[in-house]
């Protein structure tokens, strides 16, 4: 009787397999990435998927989490209080069309194209996210102009979606570059009311 050893799958690395996620939703977005994709990219079977991270949801805020972590506009370094605020924002709306555009099939915010998903629970994931962001740039406008706060970091909020929305279309760098510093000229007249 011949014995036979078993040999161990190496250890499933569970912060790899959030980038690999991490990838994969920036890329094709929470809906269009199924379970199958994963367990595929992750080289794992559906019930280790759901062990090592409770559902493709959670997995998703993870990734979320990771890229915030990682990609996100650095929103400290540029909004600094001693910033003219008109300067700082087109700055952030500059960067923001560079980051946006730099990789070739992961384009415009994770977060913010994740908030836009079908899947109630993906949105509202992603819509929490969100929220640091939206706070800090609204307290930031409104430590310059309080008077407009809300109707200027709307602007800023709207001005970055559509960045983001129109680099997963497939605009170039130069052009989103373009439009951002036009929009950063439109704020300077706010400011200077």
């Amino acid at each position: 009787m011949s014995s036979t050893v078993r040999k161990r799958r190496p250890a499933f690395d569970r912060e790899e397999g959030v980038a690999i996620a991490q990838a994969l939703f920036h890329e094709r977005g929470f809906d269009a990435v199924s379970v199958a994709d994963l367990t595929e990219a992750l080289g794992v079977v559906p019930p280790s998927l759901y062990a090592a991270y409770g559902s493709k949801a959670e997995l998703f805020d993870r990734a979320m989490k990771r890229y915030a972590a990682t990609e996100m506009l650095p929103l400290g370094d540029i909004l600094t209080p001693a910033s003219p605020p008109a300067e700082a924002l087109s700055a952030l709306f500059v960067e923001a069309a560079r980051q946006y555009t730099r990789h070739d099939t992961r384009r415009g915010c994770m977060i913010t194209e994740g908030a836009r998903a079908d899947d109630e629970l993906a949105r509202t994931l992603a819509s929490a996210r969100a929220e640091g962001s939206r706070e800090a740039i609204g307290q930031y406008v409104s430590s310059h102009n309080p008077a407009a706060a809300d109707r200027i970091t709307d602007y800023v909020l709207v001005t970055l979606r559509g960045l983001s929305s129109y680099a997963c279309l497939g605009y170039s760098t130069e052009r989103l570059v373009e439009c951002a510093r036009m929009a950063g000229r439109a704020l300077t007249q706010e400011f200077s009311q």
